[in-house]
C-alpha cells in the first residue's frame, strides 16, 4: 500500500466542491485529494456523484462553489481543452469513440493538441505495447470492434494526451469478465509506468483491489474515505457495495 496523499505530493485537490445540473444539487461539498503516483477510486451507487466529480474536474460542469487545484494551480473555472493541456485526460463512460474513424485515427485524436511528433510516435508505441490488439487493428473502424477492444481504444486515446492524471469513468461497464480482468491488469501497468489515476468504477471489488485509496460517495457527499484495503474490510462497504453479507 502506498503512503496516503498527505505524505506525498498532492497532484489534485478538491475542496468543498458544489456542482449543480440546473437546480439539482449534484455535488454537496466534495473534498478529495489524489497524490502523485496513486490510484484513487470513487465508488458509490448510481447517482452518487461519481461522474459529476470527474466532469467538475475536466471543466464540463463548472462548480458553483469550492475549488479544484491541480499541481498547485486553481483550475476550477478552466475550459475543458485547457484542462487537457494542463495534463488531465479522461476515458469517458460509454467510451465515446469516433466509430467511423480507424483505431489509429481515434488514437491520434487524443494527441490533437500536441505538436511534438517524435513524442506522439513514442506514445503511440507505448499504447500499442499496452494494447497489442490495437496495433493489430489500427486500420479497422473503431465502431466495428468488440466492447472490450473499444474500451482499450478509449483508454489509449486518453493516454495519447500524455496525461499526468488519467481519469477513467466506468472502464469495465458492459464488458465480458475476461476483458474486465485485462483492463484492470493494464490499469496497474499504466500506474507502474508513473501515471496517476482517478478511477470511477461500478465494480467496487475490482476497483478497491486496484486502488491505493478510495472514497465512497453517497448522494453528492463523501460518506467514507480510507485506504482501499480498509474499505474492502469495512462491513458497511462489504454489505452495500461488495455484495458480502456479514
Amino acid at each position: 500500500m502506498s503512503e496516503p496523499a498527505a505524505q506525498r505530493d498532492v497532484l489534485l485537490r478538491l475542496e468543498d466542491v458544489h456542482t449543480y445540473y440546473g437546480s439539482i444539487h449534484a455535488l454537496k461539498g466534495i473534498s478529495i485529494t489524489v497524490g502523485e503516483g496513486e490510484i484513487v477510486t470513487l465508488i458509490g451507487a448510481n447517482g452518487a456523484g461519481k461522474s459529476t466529480t470527474l466532469r467538475s474536474i475536466n471543466g464540463l460542469n463548472t462548480p458553483r462553489e469550492g475549488t479544484i487545484v491541480f499541481q498547485g494551480k486553481d483550475i476550477t473555472r478552466t475550459a475543458p481543452h485547457d484542462v487537457v493541456q494542463l495534463g488531465i485526460s479522461q476515458s469517458p463512460e460509454g467510451r465515446r469513440l469516433f466509430p467511423h474513424m480507424t483505431v489509429l485515427e481515434n488514437l491520434e485524436m487524443g494527441a490533437f493538441q500536441r505538436r511534438d511528433r517524435s513524442g506522439i510516435r513514442e506514445d503511440l508505441d507505448r499504447v500499442y505495447s499496452l494494447f497489442p490488439r490495437l496495433a493489430e487493428r489500427k486500420s479497422q473502424r473503431a465502431g466495428t470492434m468488440s466492447g472490450g477492444e473499444q474500451q482499450m481504444c478509449a483508454i489509449g486515446r486518453a493516454l495519447m494526451a500524455r496525461p499526468k492524471l488519467l481519469m477513467l469513468d466506468e472502464p469495465s461497464m458492459g464488458l465480458a469478465p475476461i476483458f474486465v480482468e485485462k483492463i484492470f491488469e493494464i490499469i496497474g501497468e499504466i500506474s507502474e509506468q508513473g501515471t496517476t489515476i482517478l478511477l470511477v468504477e461500478q465494480n467496487a471489488l475490482m476497483a478497491l483491489d486496484a486502488a491505493d485509496r478510495g472514497y465512497v460517495l453517497e448522494t453528492g457527499t463523501v460518506a467514507l474515505a480510507d485506504d482501499a484495503k480498509n474499505l474492502r474490510e469495512n462491513e458497511q462497504v462489504q454489505k452495500t457495495y461488495l455484495g458480502i453479507e456479514g
